[in-house]
């Protein structure tokens, strides 16, 4: 109700300054790039609250107008003209070498902002203008893609987000088949791990006793989830996707549930990349979880491996014999997996080489190379188990030739393995994926088929 209306308070001031705006012949607005800045430009010089707020409306309509083109230009045009004033940024630095106090120190701190962040938060005032600048920023890292000219633009922008999404600001619901059509439609658009087929299909991940999907919302945005988690309640820690999916699949009475499975996290904005909100998302699920199911004694993921393959085929370095980079070759038939003694032999190479993806190779600049690794591992779970043939899927045997993992949440040892992973790189790994390694895992398997 708040929220209601204080959108319509916003819409309504909005509306009279439009009015005034267009007495003030404000129509005459150019429609490109060029007169855009110059709207912002008029913003930024200061006006009435409806006035101001009805530009801000303005600028943003205008900008959706743009062509690729036109945006990039509007974009190059905020890092170029809309940069810190450079005459008070030189007067406070000469004031501060001056007398170096406290309060010169917080002039030079104000007057080294770009004029672009002042005009980044007029801008949010508009009704929508939240979501808007969301999107806005989507497009700039679509025109980014490993170009630096935008990148102080970027940190402007990326700066007040993180500011606006803080997790203070966030509000946790769950998603069940009472919740509004409109948020569930997006829910199977935003899926992005293991796609929603169709209402059937997302009906039996949000509607049976034993299982859960939570998601975080802004209160700018309120119809727009921002990161969902999808959540099976089992006996014990799964090793695979499908049965967790399968259409005739059991359903467990919920006093049996002991484990919940976190099986997929997406986010959906990508204007919000670089703002993290997963593991505030996935330790208050974990608390609500733990309220209305006393007995759950286990947290886990079963997640993707998404850049397990990509490795593979790539790195030149990676600890094969020549005999076991021929096994490999066998990977090129589709249906290898079906023929259990090439499935066998695949297995004896790609587990130990599972082991060294996670506790070993590393990116050129020291990184874990898989994201949903660093994700969990940041967030201080440990690397609990390698799942052979875990996903079928043809994205699953693509991306990572069927094999999936579960971290573990044990939360008496998250702080630490936090710590470990953030302050020496260290990935805290289950007995089982340590003896993966190369050799030890050849003698495993060997005792297995034996």
């Amino acid at each position: 109700m708040a929220n209601a209306f204080f959108s319509d308070l916003l819409a309504t001031i909005s509306e009279r300054g439009r009015t005034l705006l267009r007495r003030g012949d404000a129509s005459g607005t150019r429609r490109d790039a060029d007169g855009l800045l110059e709207l912002c430009g008029a913003l930024l010089s200061g006006r009435g609250e409806a006035s101001g707020t009805a530009m801000a409306r303005e600028v943003l309509d205008l900008y959706r107008e743009l062509d690729a083109a036109g945006r990039r230009a509007f974009f190059e045009g905020l890092v170029h003209f809309f940069g810190p004033d450079r005459e008070r940024l030189s007067k406070a630095i000469e004031q501060w070498r001056a007398t170096p106090s406290d309060e010169d120190a917080s002039a030079l701190h104000f007057a080294s902002e770009p004029r672009r962040q002042e005009l980044i938060r007029r801008l949010n005032r508009a009704p929508g203008g939240t979501g808007d600048l969301v999107n806005m920023r989507a497009d700039l890292l679509g025109m980014m893609n490993g170009h630096t000219d935008l990148a102080a633009l970027d940190r402007d922008v990326s700066h007040l987000l993180s500011s606006w999404f803080n997790r203070g600001f966030l509000v946790l619901r769950r998603i069940d088949w009472s919740t509004p059509a409109n948020i569930l439609e997006k829910i199977i658009r935003y899926e992005a791990v293991h796609e929603i087929s169709d209402w059937d299909d997302l009906r039996r991940r949000i509607d049976p006793v034993d299982r859960r999907c939570y998601a975080f919302f802004h209160p700018a945005m309120v119809d727009e989830p921002l990161i969902f988690v999808e959540v099976a309640l089992t006996e014990t820690i799964p090793g695979a996707i499908a049965p967790l999916l399968a259409v005739d699949r059991q359903h467990l009475p919920i006093a049996k549930a002991r484990t919940a499975v976190f099986y997929s996290i997406s986010n959906t904005q990508r204007g919000l990349g670089g703002i993290s909100f997963g593991s505030f998302l996935i330790k208050q699920v974990v608390e609500e979880l733990r309220r209305e199911l006393p007995k759950l004694d286990s947290f886990v993921t079963l997640s993707p491996v998404p850049g397990f393959m990509a490795w593979v085929k790539q790195d030149k370095d990676l600890p094969l014999s020549d005999e076991d980079r021929e096994m490999l070759k066998r990977l090129d038939d589709p249906k290898w997996f079906e023929n259990p003694e090439t499935a066998a032999l695949l297995r004896s190479v790609l587990e130990p080489l599972a082991a060294h993806y996670f506790l070993r190779a590393r990116t050129p600049k020291g990184r874990l190379i898989d994201s949903v690794a660093r994700f969990h591992l940041g967030n201080g779970a440990r690397l609990e188990r390698i799942n052979w043939l875990g996903d079928l899927s043809p994205k699953g045997m693509r991306e990572s030739a069927g094999i999936m993992v579960n971290y573990l949440y044990r939360l008496d040892d998250i702080e630490k393995n936090h710590e470990a992973y953030a302050n020496d790189g260290e990935v805290v790994a289950s007995s089982a994926v340590k003896k993966l390694l190369k050799g030890e895992g050849r003698r495993l398997l060997d005792m297995r088929l034996s």
